[in-house]
Formats: C-alpha cells, structure tokens, sequence
C-alpha cells in the first residue's frame, strides 16, 4: 500500500500527469453537473403544462456541461508546463468556445420565449405571429453582437477603437444607404401594425389596386388585375394611404351598382326588380342585398343595387353580371333607362 502511495506521489510530482488528473475531473464534474440539472429540473418542469420551461433546460444542458470542462481544461493549463503565450491562447480559446455556447443556447431560449408569447397572444399585444420573424431577428442580433463583444474581450482586443471605426462606418453607410435603410425600418413598421397581410387587396394613394403577394422588410408586391407584378418600396408605402378593401372584420366586399330610371316610374317596382337580379352564386346572403334610393338626379331616379361578395378577386365577374342582368330586367319590365338629355323651352320667337 505505502508502494502505491509513493508512485503516486512520484507520479503526481510531474506536472503532466496532474494536468490530466485534472482533465478527468473536469470531465467527471461536468457530466455530474448536466446530469443533476436534468434530474433536478427535469421534475420540476414535468409538473408545468407549458413546454417552454422544458426547453429551457434542454437548452441549458450543454452550456452548463462545457463551462465545467472549460474551467476544468482552463485549470489543467495552469498546471501544465506550458508557455506563457501558448497558456493565454489556450484560455481565449476556452473562453471563446463557452462564450459560442452560451450565444447559441441564448439564441434558443430566445426564440422559445418569443414563440410561446406568439402563441398566446392577445390583440394588441406587441409579439404576435405575425411581428414574430422581427423580434426574433432582433434578438440575433442582440445575441450576435454580444457574443462578438465578449470573444473580442477574451483575446484581449480593445473594443473601444472597434466600436469607434464601427461608429464611423456605420455614419458613412446611413447616408449611402438611408433609401434602403428608410425601406427596410418601413418593413419593420408594416410588419409590426399590419395594415394588410397576405391576399388582402389594397388601393394606394394614386389608385393602383392589387392583390398583395409577398410583404419583405424591403418592398411589398402586389398582383394587379392585369396580372402585372408590381414592387412597391416599404417607404412608398408607409408615406402613403392605404385602402385594405378585404380589411376589417369581415373579407366580404360590397359592389354597388348604380342605375338610373326615368321620372314617373314606379320606385316599389323598380327596387323588386333590382333585388330580383341579386341572386346570383358569387354574391353573400349575409349580408343580405338591398336597394337604394339615392337622389333625384339630372334625367332620372338614382337607384344604387348594394351586394357583398365573399371572395374580393370576383368584384370584376360579379359586376358584369349584375350590369347585364339589370339592363335586361329593366328592359323586360318596361322601366325606362333615361339617357341625357335637355328640353329646350323657347318662350318667344325671333322677329
């Protein structure tokens, strides 16, 4: 037993073999310790019904599992009989790798926490399904530049003049890029207030109308009724007033057609008719279509057909049909469709 002893104690004595002593129970005390999380843990969360918190620990498993051993080998270092140049880089190195770990485990718990509150959000709440691809970016970005910050920090290199030539570039990139940078906070606001989404048809400010096909942080496209593409800069579009004509509560759009009849006609007569030419597949029952009597116009009475369709690219099929079967079902019913017209009184001849 003393034998034993004393070869340890002799083998011990050489740096080497402590430094791999040290190694193992870094390794050992790491296994331990991402061992006792998920057990500890891992009972603590089955008792929740939200899965976020299982993530969590998932997601911390390794981070905890490599900051052991890091320390472990950072140690091990110390104790081995290395070069002071060869040390320093091999504790950036560590540090470095335990800061990726933690970045990456960071970026996961974020987009964990950010979907969950996705999922129950309510209206008016600011992480919505819809603002989820921004804040997630956001947070990337959050992560990523602190990463970055702390690797610079673990090899030793000053951040200051980094963050100073980044101060000055960043200067110098606004203003060559302020358009793209104008489209892309634009994007960002679309993105977030949604004032349209996908499919929805929309009017801009100078009456282009069309069907909006895919919605970027830099332009928006819309699908004319021609079947033209057109892109549409964020910028243009956060600077203009819009009309989401599938907005609201409800998809269903309203068509009114508007006609005319001759003075004398019978108005009861005249609305039976109209609503007679509402039954047609494309148009809602609910709500249902009604008649108008708008004013007394130039050459005749001012009727307005009102109807709702469900699907807002049938506003051009539905309009043709309607215009067609009121024309023909005036004409049948001997209502008169005045055209302008002026009656000229002369009240004394010329001599």
């Amino acid at each position: 037993m003393d034998a034993i002893v004393d070869w340890v104690q002799r083998a011990l004595a050489n740096p080497w073999p402590r430094a791999a002593v040290v190694v193992a129970v870094a390794i050992v005390a790491a296994a331990l310790a991402r061992t006792v999380l998920a057990r500890t843990l891992g009972v603590l969360v089955a008792r929740t019904a939200t899965t976020l918190d299982d993530v969590v620990v998932g997601a911390l498993r390794e981070p905890l599992f490599m900051t052991v051993l890091c320390l472990g080998l950072a140690r091990a270092a110390d104790v081995a009989p290395l070069d002071d140049g060869v040390r320093s880089v091999t504790h950036s190195l560590l540090q470095t790798v335990a800061v990726w770990v933690w970045a990456r485990a960071a970026f996961r718990i974020g987009h964990a926490v950010l979907d969950s509150m996705s999922r129950t959000a309510r209206d008016g709440s600011v992480v919505q399904p819809r603002t989820l691809p921004v804040f997630d970016m956001l947070v990337k970005i959050g992560v990523g530049g602190l990463a970055v910050y702390f690797m610079f920090l673990a090899w030793d290199i000053d951040v200051t003049a980094w963050l100073a030539s980044a101060g000055i570039v960043g200067i110098a990139v606004g203003f060559a890029a302020k358009d793209t940078l104008a489209n892309l906070f634009s994007g960002i606001f679309i993105v977030a207030d949604a004032p349209y989404k996908l499919g929805d048809f929309i009017v801009l400010d100078g009456g282009l109308r069309g069907k909006v096909t895919r919605i970027g942080l830099r332009s928006t496209r819309i699908l004319t009724r021609d079947d033209v593409e057109i892109t549409i800069p964020n910028a243009v579009i956060g600077a203009s007033k819009i009309v989401n004509e599938t907005g609201g509560p409800s998809v269903k759009q309203r068509i009114a057609i508007t006609v005319e009849v001759a003075y004398g006609s019978d108005v009861d007569r005249v609305r039976d008719v109209l609503l007679a030419c509402a039954d047609h597949p494309e148009i809602a029952a609910d709500p249902e279509p009604r008649v108008r009597f708008r004013e007394f116009g130039a050459s005749g009475l001012v009727h307005q057909l009102l109807v709702w369709i469900e699907d807002p690219e049938a506003r051009g099929r539905v309009t043709d049909a309607l215009n067609v079967r009121v024309y023909k079902a005036l004409g049948a019913a001997g209502i008169e469709i005045p055209y302008s017209k002026h009656d000229v009184y002369i009240k004394e001849m010329p001599r």
